[in-house]
């Protein structure tokens, strides 16, 4: 990989070995080197080709080398010795580092997101210690397909007869898998637990119910059912509800029936209401 940030400055930036040799005159304790070192333990120093010691025999003050007593005379026999040290330090600046400088499946934090998430977009988690991707839709899951519906008008059914409830507008289908006009029957298509609700409003018209009934059935057949009897005959309005969590494979599907009997042979509607007869249901999460 290449080296991210500003490169190193050799030239500049790191001093090589350096050396600096004096003339001693026998009185003369102070001398001026060209780099100042940072304390006495960064350079060596020989007078006579004898090293001393950097404890007690020589300070540094600056680019100042004062010996605590005057090196004898001679040429060139007092020397300097630098240890390499860095004299500068090296910052990487704002605009170092760039996008080009970083692998290409490196995801930043530049840019907020807004609004949820797609199913596609990818999160970073940590697997065991390994950092990994991963889509959100793998993240939780998501309580779909689901969809609500209710009856707009009035419908009418038989008297002791089951009859399909006929949902037929849509407050909400995540998926596309309500049929609101045909069938009247929700296939999720995709296999799981499912909680299915429904409710519904019975009415017989000028005379008296015995019996009332909701049904929730899975592929054709009765799944669960809610009832109610009334015996002295004096109800002419009844309201059921009933909710059940299903298995569902990716082919099954679910529909309401309602039964209703009463003293009339005709008459009997199931009475319409967004709030009063209504089929929903959504997918289970972690179930």
């Amino acid at each position: 990989m290449a080296y991210v940030g500003t490169p190193i400055d050799t030239t500049n930036q790191f001093q090589s070995l350096q050396g600096k040799r004096f003339s001693g005159d026998g009185s003369t304790t102070a001398f001026t080197l060209d780099i100042a070192p940072s304390s006495v333990f960064d350079i060596e120093v020989f007078v006579e080709n004898v090293r001393q010691d950097p404890n007690s025999a020589y300070g540094i003050s600056g680019t100042t080398l004062t010996f605590t007593g005057a090196p004898p005379s001679g040429t060139n026999n007092i020397y300097v010795v630098h240890q390499a040290k860095a004299v500068g330090t090296i910052d990487v600046p704002a605009s170092g580092v760039v996008p080009a400088s970083l692998a290409s499946n490196i995801i930043s934090g530049q840019t907020a997101l807004t609004s949820a998430p797609d199913d596609t977009d990818e999160l970073l988690i940590s697997d065991a210690g390994t950092i990994k991707r991963i889509d959100v839709s793998l993240v939780g899951g998501k309580m779909t397909p689901s969809f609500h519906a209710y009856r707009n008008g009035d419908q009418s059914i038989s008297n002791a007869s089951l009859t399909k409830i006929q949902f037929n507008v849509e407050t909400y289908d995540s998926d596309g898998t309500y049929d609101h006009s045909t069938n009247y029957r929700f296939t999720p298509a995709v296999a799981g637990k499912y909680f299915i609700y429904a409710g519904c409003q019975f009415k017989m018209s000028g005379s008296k119910l015995y019996q009332t009934r909701l049904y929730i059935y899975k592929n054709g057949s009765a799944y669960a059912y809610n009832h109610d009897t009334y015996d002295d005959g004096a109800q002419y309005q009844a309201h059921h509800t009933i909710q059940k969590t299903i298995d569902f494979d990716s082919d099954d599907y679910v529909e309401c029936y309602a039964y209703l009997e009463g003293h009339n042979t005709s008459g009997q509607v199931l009475e319409h209401s967004d709030l009063g007869i209504y089929f929903g249901g959504f997918k289970v999460i972690g179930a």
